[in-house]
């Protein structure tokens, strides 16, 4: 899940990293109060939660309450990649003299978090990690929270070239790790991290993800949602307890199991096909959660065919037969569906199948090459 520049910053803040002063507006009214108590010249910022908002005209710079008049109408009325500017934040101008990079991630390759940093932050980092990898230094964790001894003071070192900022920005990756742990977050980064010209370090800009697996743990986060960036299938998938991806195919799929779903999105590729979603029914044998799988796929008016592959182990195949019963009475099924069931209570499953007229596959192979044959038909 992501959230706002403004949202991020303010949980920077309150780990004790130092930000630039500023308040979220949503209309004209509230940013001049905002400008006023923080002093002119400020920066109108665009909050929108895609990337490239910069090139779009989405920041701008005023120096007094007509020009931020006229700034805040033209980004109110702007789109950046199709969405709005319904947000925006009003912050202190600040002279910056130099601009660092600062970020947290989980490296999956070495199974440890790392923290990032660079001497040569700013919009362009990426190119930077490109053209000169040298410039962007690593620090492991190594399940440690301390930011001491040699190796620390090597790396601290590296991207600070005066003690007086080695000491600064200890204590602001010292924050940033403790958000990055706090709230479970996927990327915790600050760009740029800058100097300005009173001699202060500040976050100047502020990214945070968090790992949806973990947003159960965190009510007070899963309430920074903002839904208009959401795929509404998927949205609606997670209140339903479902794995859900949407795709840009034509056959609809309902598995059980995240290893069984890819590898039957990897074989209806295979075979010439083109799958519309990732969808995971999970463990459970409630006969809803098929219902409520099928609801969320015909959404899609592009799918021509539904594949339902399950491998029942916990889940009961009875079970999963029952609800594409339950399906068909309640659901304008105008697809056809194609059947595979093996496992825990199979004969039963088909058993009911067959009273209702639904045929089966005897296996994974022969349904996935007839639901793609249907789904080109």
């Amino acid at each position: 899940m992501k959230i706002h520049e403004y949202q991020a910053t303010e949980l920077l803040e309150k780990a004790g990293v130092p930000v630039v002063k500023g308040s979220m507006a949503v209309d004209v009214d509230e940013a001049l109060r905002v400008a006023g108590s923080v002093g002119y010249p400020v920066v109108l910022k665009a909050q929108v939660l895609v990337g490239g908002r910069g090139k779009a005209g989405g920041i701008k710079k005023v120096a007094g309450p007509q020009e931020l008049r006229a700034a805040f109408a033209q980004l109110k009325a702007l789109k950046i990649k199709g969405y709005p500017v319904e947000k925006v934040l009003v912050v202190r101008a600040v002279a910056i003299r130099q601009e660092f990079y600062a970020g947290m991630v989980v490296d999956t390759a070495q199974s440890d978090v790392v923290l990032i940093a660079s001497s040569a932050g700013g919009v362009d980092i990426e190119e930077t990690a490109q053209t000169n990898p040298r410039a962007i230094k690593k620090y492991y964790l190594e399940g440690s929270f301390e930011l001491s001894g040699p190796r620390w003071e090597a790396f601290i070192r590296s991207v600070f070239s005066e003690p007086r900022y080695q000491e600064k920005g200890t204590e602001v990756f010292r924050g940033l790790i403790k958000t990055f742990f706090a709230y479970d977050c996927s990327l915790a980064e600050i760009n740029p991290l800058v100097i300005d010209d009173r001699d202060e370090m500040l976050a100047a800009d502020a990214k945070i993800n968090f790992d949806d697996n973990a947003l159960f743990r965190h009510e007070d986060i899963w309430k920074l949602q903002d839904i208009h960036y959401e795929e509404p299938d998927e949205a609606q998938a997670r209140q339903y307890g479902l794995s859900f991806v949407r795709l840009d195919g034509n056959v609809g799929c309902v598995v059980n199991g995240a290893g069984l779903a890819m590898a039957t999105v990897d074989i209806i590729n295979l075979v010439g096909g083109a799958p519309a979603n990732f969808l995971d029914v999970g463990g459970s044998s409630n006969p809803e959660k098929v219902v409520n799988a099928l609801t969320i796929i015909l959404h899609n008016k592009d799918v021509k065919a539904i594949l339902i592959n399950i491998f029942g182990g916990i889940t009961r195949c009875d079970d999963i037969a029952r609800g594409i019963i339950e399906a068909r009475k309640r659901l304008d099924l105008r697809v056809p569906l194609v059947v595979r069931l093996i496992g825990t209570n199979e004969k039963e499953a088909k058993a009911l199948l067959a009273e209702h007229r639904i045929s089966t596959y005897p296996t994974m192979g022969e349904a996935i090459r007839e639901v793609v044959a249907i789904a080109k038909r």
